[in-house]
């Protein structure tokens, strides 16, 4: 299975703004599986398109075709190069995932990777702010999109899947272009404990960046996501919440609380509670058995392309908190306190 399909344009959506609203005109493109059989438990597979690399398109909205009982969560990259020139992949990229032997493995990406939208637990539509839209295409470091799909149980012989995304998406060129940025963590929970895994990074990039949207993302022992925006001062550093929101309620982009430009030297942190009630330790990895803790800040920029840098991981605990953190942190918010 060796053929790529064709792209001929994409979607995002944010915000309560109808159609309507854009003078621009705005089509759709159906990335879905390819009736694909997940035949072993905790499976990734991935799908790619290939953007026509003559022109340029925005992507302006995002229309999942999934549902939790059948995707425990889906991720579109975007992609320089593909993982693989197949149709279908297995592209689970820790090591303790599941191996689908009916497909070739690979990355999600061989080059360029960067994350454009993520979604689970029955998230609803997306849709950008007026004006904002991931570039993809001629001018655009992004020449693929990939679609990956978690399913967390195998199917039954017959049975396929076309799960996917309705990429909403115009040629009309957008003065905003949009970026993710995805916080995270590794690391291990002690068996009977609330855990706080904590990461941040320094933005070095000469850019003002206008965050909109955020969306957190743990397994079942997540409680509560908090992303911030550490702002450094000769005077102690002040932390303002971007983000909060107990990641069992639907993984949807909501608004950020707090929409203040962020420039360089600013810290980008973001922590999240676990509670393992369990009698044994969890580690991050990529199976419903393990547990994840990801904050993801989408934004825009104004007359310039996005952030180089798209990832900031720390090595979580016992070994990484910030108030051990090398940028030497202080007035460290309290603990989250939200443990259902």
């Amino acid at each position: 299975m060796k053929s790529y399909n064709s792209f001929i344009l994409l979607l995002f959506v944010f915000a309560i703004l109808s159609r309507s609203v854009f003078s621009y005109e705005i089509d759709t493109y159906d990335f879905l599986m390819p009736n694909v059989w997940p035949n072993k438990d905790e499976v990734y597979l991935c799908t790619p398109i290939r953007i026509a690399p003559q022109k340029n398109f925005y992507i302006v909205g995002f229309k999942p075709n999934a549902t939790m009982h059948t995707a425990h969560h889906m991720l579109l990259y975007g992609c320089s190069e593909p993982g693989s020139n197949d149709s279908v992949w297995s592209c689970g990229e820790m090591q303790s995932n599941e191996i689908d032997d009916q497909y070739n493995t690979a990355s999600p990406c061989r080059s360029g990777s960067q994350i454009v939208y993520a979604w689970a637990r029955d998230a609803p539509r997306l849709q950008l702010p007026k004006d904002v839209g991931f570039l993809i295409g001629r001018d655009s470091p992004i020449k693929y999109l990939v679609l990956q799909v978690h399913y967390m149980t195998k199917f039954p012989k017959g049975k396929t899947d076309n799960s996917g995304v309705f990429l909403e998406y115009t040629t009309t060129k957008m003065p905003r272009q949009a970026g993710v940025f995805l916080l995270g963590t590794s690391g291990v929970i002690a068996p009977n404990r609330v855990e706080h895994m904590e990461t941040a990074c320094t933005l070095y990039e000469d850019k003002i960046i206008h965050p909109f949207a955020f969306r957190p993302h743990t397994h079942s022992l997540g409680t509560q996501v908090t992303g911030y925006v550490v702002r450094r001062t000769n005077n102690g550093d002040t932390w303002q919440v971007l983000g909060s929101k107990n990641p069992q309620l639907p993984q949807m982009f909501y608004p950020v609380v707090n929409t203040a430009p962020i420039m360089k030297n600013d810290v980008l942190a973001a922590r999240c509670v676990m509670n393992n009630t369990h009698n044994h330790p969890v580690q991050i990895g990529p199976t419903n058995k393990d547990e994840m803790c990801n904050f993801y800040l989408m934004y825009w920029v104004q007359d310039d392309g996005p952030l180089s840098q798209k990832y900031c991981f720390s090595a979580g605990p016992p070994y990484y908190y910030w108030n051990r953190a090398p940028e030497d942190f202080n007035r460290i918010p309290d603990m989250d306190v939200d443990v259902v």
